[in-house]
């Protein structure tokens, strides 16, 4: 996590988002590559002579697996992992903001769209669905690193770089925006600070120019730093990532593309179109808040008995 953190570091000194098309490239092949490696051993899996695995329409058994609060629970976690999934909403004006003119901007990325969530649901769900086949109620929450899969040992190793390799592209796909809005912010706040505006040209053997510039420097080191320190103290992959799915779903994935479509468009009050719209938002605001609750809950019961910092 710390080598990550270092990797990260070096990374986000690239000035702006319009040059991380290779990254964002990269990390693409690597999560089908890995989605790939997961569907192909869980199949492998489910072909074993005389595999049987307990599996069952509401998965987990109350009273043999677990206790009736423990499935509520984990049913609303659940919910903040599947709310994760559509963080990429976040990133969309970013990623539009880098197109070309021809063909119209808005057209090219609802093509896009369609076509990188029609692809990615149905690696994903046939990684669930899968998953679940070959590990029934036992199953691990990430089957490539949660000791589903020992053998091959060089394919697993070979999907676990692949995870390693995506999470390096998409974190900077994610912090990027974020380091942009501070850094537009701190040069129109403070102008005339050389600070916040100069830039030096630094040449690196191999890579080319370097735009350097001091609170660019400072701030995406340190930003990266504190989001390392914060994975190394609470590991707990499935909590919070359902914790940030939830955090950030309703906001940004509902509320303001709605509420943007209704004023854009001109939507009748109390229209049918309108009444649906706000019924959407509703609805999706109490999955937010239910899957916050479940992932806060999990995060609690894991703090019970995790040392920080301790292998």
């Amino acid at each position: 996590m710390a080598l990550f953190g270092v990797s990260e570091i070096l990374l986000s000194q690239i000035p702006d988002f319009h040059e991380l098309s290779w990254l964002s490239f990269v990390a693409a092949v690597m999560s089908f590559g890995y989605a790939s490696i997961g569907i192909g051993l869980s199949i492998a899996k489910i072909a074993e002579p005389g595999h049987h695995v307990e599996t069952g329409l509401t998965g987990l058994v109350v009273g043999v697996d677990e206790t009736s609060s423990q499935k509520y629970w984990n049913t609303f976690q659940a919910i903040g992992d599947i709310a994760f999934s559509y963080a990429f909403c976040a990133v969309i004006v970013d990623i539009q903001d880098t197109l070309k003119s021809s063909p119209p901007e808005n057209q090219a990325m609802k093509k896009s769209n369609v076509i990188g969530i029609t692809v990615t649901t149905f690696f994903y769900a046939l990684c669930g669905l899968l998953g679940y086949e070959a590990f029934g109620n036992k199953a691990p929450g990430n089957f490539l690193t949660g000791f589903g899969f020992y053998e091959p040992f060089w394919l697993v190793d070979i999907g676990n770089l692949f995870i390693i390799i995506h999470l390096v592209g998409a974190y900077q796909v994610f912090a990027q925006p974020i380091f942009s809005l501070v850094e537009s912010w701190g040069s129109k706040r403070w102008p005339e600070s050389k600070l916040m505006t100069k830039e030096y040209y630094v040449k690196i053997p191999l890579v080319g120019i370097w735009r350097m510039n001091m609170f660019r420097l400072i701030w995406r080191t340190l930003y990266v730093i504190f989001t390392t320190l914060f994975a190394m103290i609470f590991p707990f992959f499935n909590s919070i990532v359902g914790l940030v799915g939830a955090m950030s779903f309703f906001p940004l994935s509902v509320y303001f593309p709605t509420e943007m479509y209704l004023v854009q468009s001109k939507v009748t009050k109390y229209s049918p179109m309108w009444i649906g719209m706000k019924s959407l938002s509703g609805f999706c605001l109490i999955v937010t808040l239910v899957a916050a609750v479940g992932s806060i809950e999990g995060i609690i019961s894991e703090l019970k008995t995790y040392k920080p910092f301790a292998y």
